[in-house]
């Protein structure tokens, strides 16, 4: 009787190559350490973030990433390969700038043809290209026009289609929606996540504004002195922050201390109600009082004194509330509640 031969074990596919990986980067500038040993994996065809205070070293990281900026120490790899030492020109990235550095004596066009007429490509190719890219970014029909003729979201789409005119894997973007008015900086935001998902290559975006940072990102990181606090989706470091700093950073949060527990609770969780008022679903409570309220339009914020210590801010829609209804509030005594898996413990700040 024939033996049957043992089944082969399935091949298992090696890991994905991540477009960028930063390995144990330092970066100094005399005493000051903008990055202290920095380690970072970016996968292939996503929306990064790197999120943090001025000062923090995400706009270093960004510069040691496109080779504006040698590392003391480390290794950059683009896709597996490593670019330490190879200069900017040589790495397939572009870079996006908050000022745009569009060239003000060239038309539209002209500004997006530029790196494919440096790397030798035909007028007539170049010419249909930046046109082609033109209609992708929303600028369908303006490039005759002198960038002082643009508002300043245009300039910033025509700075974004010059840098993916020439399809590179990886776009790096240096606060580039800082110098927008809020209106048209919340536009832009949904944009460039729309464009991101179109092209299908990998953005690594630097800001300061939190907003920004939960609403474009795939996952994020969170810099603070140089060092990376904590890395994940947006709704991971929101929810579940990791450090003081992150709950003070990413967000408004609140940081209370209990029978030598620290914790987070964020302002929406919090349930208000008068004091002696119960909540069947809460099995956290804090009295207090009132001490401050803050209207601004959509919510107000209460900033409540807790008999025990400390204070909490709560936040409340104004679904059926005005502004005197809310103001009314002010040196209340009232209940703060909370069911308990909205709360996140932490832990001591690295020193």
């Amino acid at each position: 009787m024939a033996t049957q031969a043992p089944a082969r074990p399935e091949p298992t596919a090696p890991p994905e190559t991540p477009a960028v990986r930063l390995h144990g980067i330092r970066r100094t500038y005399g005493e000051v350490v903008a990055i202290a040993n920095l380690d970072l994996a970016i996968a292939d065809g996503e929306f990064f973030t790197l999120l943090g205070p001025s000062g923090s070293g995400k706009t270093t990281t960004l510069r040691v990433i496109a080779g504006f900026e040698r590392p003391d120490a480390g290794r950059v790899e683009l896709r597996g390969v490593d670019v330490t030492g190879t200069a900017p020109s040589g790495r397939a990235v572009n870079t996006v700038f908050q000022d745009y550095a569009l060239f003000p004596h060239m038309s539209v066009l002209e500004n997006v043809e530029y790196g494919l007429r440096v790397n030798g490509v035909g007028r007539r190719e170049r010419r249909a290209r930046a046109e082609e890219v033109l209609e992708r970014v929303r600028l369908p029909g303006l490039g005759s026009r002198r960038p002082v003729q643009l508002s300043g979201g245009q300039r910033q789409r025509v700075a974004l289609a010059r840098a993916i005119v020439n399809g590179p894997p990886l776009l790096l973007l240096d606060e580039p929606l800082g110098a927008l008015d809020l209106k048209l900086r919340q536009e832009m935001q949904i944009f460039l996540k729309e464009l991101q998902r179109e092209l299908g290559i990998t953005f690594v975006y630097v800001t300061h504004d939190q907003e920004e940072a939960l609403t474009m990102s795939d996952h994020l990181a969170v810099f603070n002195e140089g060092r990376i606090e904590q890395l994940g989706t947006p709704a991971e470091v929101y929810e579940h922050p990791q450090t003081e700093f992150v709950a003070g950073f990413v967000g408004v949060s609140n940081v209370l201390e209990r029978n030598g527990r620290r914790f987070t609770i964020r302002p929406e969780k919090i349930r208000m109600s008068q004091d002696g008022d119960g909540d069947g679903d809460a099995a956290v409570a804090e009295l207090g009082v009132v001490r401050e309220v803050v209207y601004v339009g959509m919510v107000t914020r209460y900033i409540v004194d807790l008999d025990a210590g400390g204070e909490l801010v709560v936040v409340r829609q104004n679904l059926e509330t005005s502004s005197q209804q809310a103001l009314e509030e002010q040196g209340r005594r009232v209940r703060l509640s909370w069911r308990p898996e909205h709360i996140y413990e932490i832990g001591r700040e690295r020193k």
